[in-house]
C-alpha cells in the first residue's frame, strides 16, 4: 500500500475518519489546513490520504463533491433509498414529501421502498394511497426482509452505487440491510405500539460496502427533517416535480404557486393534476422557510 492513497470516508467518530482503502479500513485524523479552509469531511466524501502505518493516516484533502445532503449528512449520493413501511408503523407522507423535496432540491435520484410487504392485506387499497408518487415518475419496490421479496431487485439497484436509506426509525431499514448481506449483523430494533413508531437502532450514519464500489448508508432514523437553513422560500418549489411542470403555464416566473394573479395552480388542483396533500405540505413549508429567513434577518 502507497503512502499516499484515495478513499472514501465510511464512518465519522469523535473528530477520527474512517476510509475505505478498496475493501481496508485506516482511521485517519484529519489535516488542520482542511478546517482552515472550511472544509469538513462527512461520510460519504472521496478523499487523498496519507498514510503512516498500516492502519492509520492523515486526510489529506478532500475531492469534490458531486452532492451532499443536509440531514443525513452524507456526500456523493448516487441514489437516495426512502423506506416507509406498509405497516408498523404505518405510511407518513409528511415525512415521505419532505425527504421526497429534499433530495430533489440535492438532484438526487430517489427509490421508494414500500418495506415490510409481508404485512401487506390490501395491495390495490395501498397502491391508492401511493399512487400518486408513481404518477410523478418515482420509482418503486415492495420489500420483506422476513420472506425475501424485492431484495434481489433492491441489490441490483445498488449495485455500483453509493446510496442512502433513508425514513423513520422503525421501517426496517437495518433489516433490509442484513438480509442484503447477512455478514453485516446491524442491530435491529422494534416498534413502540404507544407511539407506533420505531426505537433507534442507528445511533450514526455509516457507510458500509455491500461490495466493490457499493456501499450503503444506514441512517438513524428520525421524524423530522431540516431543510437546508440558508433554502429560500423562492427555491422551495423545485423540489415538487408536479409544481416545476405546472407552473411553467404561471403567468408570472416568480409565482410562488399562492393566491397570485394568473397562478396555474388553481385549475391543476381542481383537474386532479396535483395532489392536494402534496400541495398542502408545500404551503406549510413556504411559511416555514419564510419564518426562517425573517428570524436570519432580524
Amino acid at each position: 500500500m502507497p503512502e499516499g492513497a484515495q478513499g472514501r470516508i465510511v464512518r465519522v467518530v469523535a473528530g477520527f475518519y474512517d476510509v475505505d482503502l478498496k475493501g481496508r479500513t485506516v482511521r485517519c485524523r484529519a489535516r488542520g489546513v482542511l478546517k482552515k479552509r472550511g472544509m469538513h469531511p462527512v461520510v460519504g466524501d472521496e478523499v487523498r490520504v496519507h498514510l503512516s502505518g498500516l492502519s492509520e493516516g492523515v486526510v489529506e484533502d478532500v475531492l469534490a463533491r458531486t452532492n451532499i445532503l443536509v440531514r443525513p449528512p452524507v456526500a456523493n449520493v448516487d441514489l437516495a433509498v426512502l423506506v416507509f413501511s406498509i405497516r408498523e408503523p404505518d405510511l407518513n407522507r409528511h415525512l415521505l414529501d419532505r425527504l421526497l423535496v429534499s433530495v430533489e432540491l440535492q438532484n438526487v435520484p430517489a427509490l421508494l421502498c414500500w418495506s415490510k410487504a409481508d404485512l401487506l392485506q390490501d395491495r390495490a387499497d395501498f397502491e391508492r394511497e401511493v399512487s400518486v408518487y408513481g404518477r410523478l415518475g418515482y420509482p418503486t419496490l415492495y420489500a420483506s426482509s422476513l420472506t425475501g421479496e424485492g431484495i434481489d431487485a433492491l441489490r441490483t439497484r445498488l449495485r455500483g452505487k453509493v446510496s442512502v436509506l433513508a425514513g423513520q426509525s422503525g421501517v426496517g431499514k437495518s433489516s433490509l440491510i442484513n438480509a442484503l448481506h447477512p455478514g453485516l449483523n446491524r442491530a435491529v430494533g422494534d416498534v413502540s405500539r404507544r407511539l407506533g413508531r420505531g426505537r433507534h437502532t442507528t445511533r450514526q450514519v455509516e457507510l458500509l460496502r455491500l461490495e466493490e464500489n457499493t456501499y450503503v448508508a444506514d441512517t438513524p432514523g428520525f421524524g423530522v427533517l431540516a431543510f437546508d437553513k440558508d433554502l429560500e422560500p423562492e427555491k422551495l418549489s423545485k423540489g415538487f416535480p408536479e409544481l416545476v411542470e405546472v407552473g411553467r403555464n404561471c403567468r408570472y416566473r416568480g409565482c410562488l404557486h399562492e393566491e397570485e394573479e394568473g397562478c396555474a395552480v388553481p385549475a391543476a388542483l381542481a383537474e386532479g393534476r396535483i395532489d392536494p396533500l402534496r400541495y398542502d405540505h408545500y404551503r406549510e413549508w413556504l411559511k416555514e422557510l419564510r419564518e426562517a429567513r425573517e428570524e436570519r434577518y432580524r
